[in-house]
C-alpha cells in the first residue's frame, strides 16, 4: 500500500507540474498579486564572499599572491517592492550578512603571522531593478541588477593596531554593483522566490598598515570584495 501511495503521489505531482509548466491550463495562484503597487516580504539565504587582489607591479611575482579561503555565510533581511509596470519593479533589500574569509600571506613561518581571519558583519542595502518575463501560470523568471552599499560592522578601520599586532583592517563602507537572476513561484498562500546574485565591489577596501613596506599590505595596489548570494524570498 505504501508503494502504491508513493507511485500515485508521484503521478499526481508530475501531472500538476506538467499542467503548470507546459500546458495551457490556468491554475493561477495569487492571481492579482503583481497588480499591487507596493509589496513586502523577507529573505533568508547563504553567501560566499571572496577578495580580488591587485598588486603593485614592481612587487609582483608568483610567490607574493595572497591565498583567500572562503567560508559559507548566511543572510537575513527585508524586502520592499514597488511596481512600475507588468515587467519592471524597483526593490530595496536591506539585510544583515555574516561571512568569514581566511587570508594566508606568503613568506611567513609562523601561522600567527601567516593567517588573518577576516570575520565580517555587513548591513547590506541594495537598490535593484527587476526585469521580469510574462507570467506563465504560476512561474515568472526574471533578471535583476543594481547598486548597493554595505556597512562593515567588523571592519577595524579605526583600530590603531595593524597587522603587526594581528589586526587586518578594512574600510567600513563599500559600494558595489550587482547582477543576478531568479524565478517567482506563486504558491497558494504566498510567493516564493529563489534567486542567485553576484556582487562586485567598485572601491578599494584595504586599510594599509602604518609601515609602507609592510609584508602584509605593502605590495597590494587594490583589494575588492566579490561574492555570490543565494536568497530565498517570501512575500
Amino acid at each position: 500500500m505504501k508503494k502504491l501511495f508513493l507511485v500515485l503521489a508521484i503521478l499526481v505531482f508530475a501531472e500538476s507540474a506538467h499542467a503548470q509548466l507546459f500546458s495551457k491550463e490556468r491554475l493561477a495562484n495569487l492571481e492579482n498579486f503583481d497588480q499591487r503597487f507596493l509589496t513586502w516580504g523577507y529573505f533568508l539565504g547563504f553567501n560566499s564572499y571572496d577578495f580580488k587582489f591587485e598588486y603593485i607591479d614592481q612587487f609582483r611575482d608568483d610567490n607574493t599572491d595572497i591565498l583567500v579561503e572562503t567560508e559559507a555565510g548566511f543572510n537575513v533581511g527585508l524586502i520592499g517592492d514597488m511596481r512600475v509596470n507588468d515587467y519592471v519593479n524597483l526593490r530595496l533589500e536591506p539585510g544583515l550578512y555574516y561571512t568569514q574569509r581566511n587570508l594566508r600571506f606568503p613568506g611567513f613561518e609562523e601561522e600567527k603571522d601567516e593567517l588573518r581571519e577576516v570575520k565580517s558583519t555587513y548591513i547590506h542595502v541594495p537598490l535593484l531593478v527587476k526585469l521580469s518575463t510574462k507570467r506563465l501560470n504560476n512561474i515568472k523568471p526574471f533578471i535583476v541588477g543594481g547598486i548597493s552599499t554595505s556597512f562593515n560592522l567588523s571592519s577595524n578601520e579605526k583600530n590603531p593596531e595593524d597587522n603587526d599586532e594581528g589586526n587586518f583592517r578594512m574600510t567600513s563602507t563599500t559600494n558595489y554593483f550587482e547582477l543576478g537572476f531568479g524565478i517567482d513561484l506563486y504558491l497558494y498562500f504566498f510567493k516564493f522566490t529563489p534567486s542567485i546574485r553576484g556582487v562586485f565591489a567598485i572601491s578599494d577596501e584595504l586599510v594599509r598598515d602604518d609601515d609602507p613596506n609592510s609584508p602584509w599590505t605593502g605590495n597590494i595596489d587594490r583589494m575588492a570584495t566579490r561574492g555570490i548570494f543565494v536568497n530565498f524570498t517570501f512575500q
